[in-house]
């Protein structure tokens, strides 16, 4: 589908949740750890809430606009892509999931800055901050998670 419009850039980002629904919810169902099963199905559902997100920006695109610019901690960029097994650790399962946001913010900084229309690259720039939020709040669960305070 040519990216040429906003309704189709949204139908895409749509598409694109749908896609990180159906994985994670896969996942969740097939993990032997309660913990990773747990952290999958929330993914899940998170997933689910940006689709709702991204359908009701089909009736008004501004409220992608209005999203805030979150803090990028570069924590996903330092981190090695965990394997996807039944049995990973909660540590493993958070880094496999800021991964797929910072590909996905990568995927939408790049299309921003390919994009000719300005309109088009503002929806872009969107959507990789709606993802860089996602990103953030993986990063910081993956920080509590794999590097726990010892007192």
């Amino acid at each position: 589908m040519p990216l040429t419009d906003i309704k189709s850039i949204l139908e895409v980002a749509i598409g694109r949740e749908e896609e990180a629904y159906e994985f994670y919810a896969n996942v969740a169902e097939r993990m032997t750890n309660p913990a990773v099963k747990e952290i999958f199905g929330q993914l899940s559902q998170d997933e689910l809430g940006h689709k709702m997100f991204l359908l009701a920006a089909q009736k008004d695109d501004q409220i992608v606009a209005k999203l805030p610019v979150p803090a990028d901690y570069k924590v996903a960029e330092a981190t090695e892509l965990p394997a996807l097994s039944i049995d990973m650790k909660p540590a493993d399962a958070v880094a496999l999931a800021m991964k797929k946001e910072q590909q996905s913010v990568e995927l939408y900084r790049g299309l921003a800055q390919a994009a000719s229309d300005p309109t088009l690259a503002a929806m872009f720039e969107n959507l990789a901050r709606m993802e860089l939020g996602h990103k953030a709040r993986l990063e910081t669960m993956f920080v509590d998670i794999g590097y726990p305070e010892v007192f």
